[in-house]
């Protein structure tokens, strides 16, 4: 679903708790809808499941020279962001879909989901915990001003995982393919290298770039 047009800036947002680079700016994220007074529509999705539509591969099934390279970005983004980073993860990769239906219950329910979104990103990339364990997703529900046993109990209503397997449907249907991807005004941005991008877009009063229409290609 697109996001109609209205007064507040809105940035829809296609994450995984999984995403290495949705950790790595997501601090800075923030920072850009609290300057420009955007709100974020959330949208969990199942990252290899988008890889997997897009033509892309999971970590270790790149080649090793991009694999290689990728560590280096790791170190170079962690002293731009100046923030904890650990390049092999304890508990990287996970099964973050329990902790994206959590986040969808909370979000069912109205409550503000900022803090948690970034926690569960932390929690694999910094933290070393497990983002597949009930009990560890509880518990940052918790440290983020939720109730996190309620929430837990929630995510497996079928509502929740309806939701989770269509947002990543939507993805898929709007060409995204990785994670963080956003849309603004329609405008597809990917990559948290592209918040200066985005941000100037939001600020200024150019018309949107939108995505291309392949289905039309010959």
């Amino acid at each position: 679903m697109t996001i109609q047009a209205s007064s507040t800036p809105t940035v829809e947002y296609y994450f995984s708790f999984l995403s290495l680079w949705s950790y790595v700016g997501s601090r800075a994220f923030r920072a850009l809808t609290e300057r420009t007074g955007a709100e974020i529509v959330y949208k969990p999705v199942d990252l290899m499941a988008v890889f997997a539509a897009g033509g892309g591969k999971p970590v270790k099934e790149r080649p090793l020279q991009r694999q290689a390279y990728r560590l280096v970005e790791m170190q170079r983004w962690r002293r731009i962001r100046g923030i904890p980073l650990v390049l092999h993860p304890k508990f990287y990769p996970a099964d973050p879909s329990l902790a994206h239906r959590v986040l969808l219950a909370a979000l069912d329910e109205g409550r503000a989901v900022a803090d948690f979104v970034h926690a569960g990103l932390s929690a694999v990339w910094a933290d070393e915990l497990d983002i597949a364990d009930p009990g560890t997703i509880v518990g940052l529900a918790e440290d983020a001003g939720l109730d996190g046993e309620r929430l837990l109990a929630r995510a497996d209503e079928p509502a929740h995982r309806a939701t989770e397997a269509a947002l990543t449907r939507e993805a898929i249907g709007r060409q995204v393919f990785g994670a963080p991807f956003y849309f603004y005004r329609d405008e597809p941005f990917w990559g948290q290298d592209r918040l200066d991008l985005m941000e100037a877009a939001i600020s200024g009063s150019e018309a949107p770039i939108p995505s291309p229409d392949l289905s039309a290609s010959g």
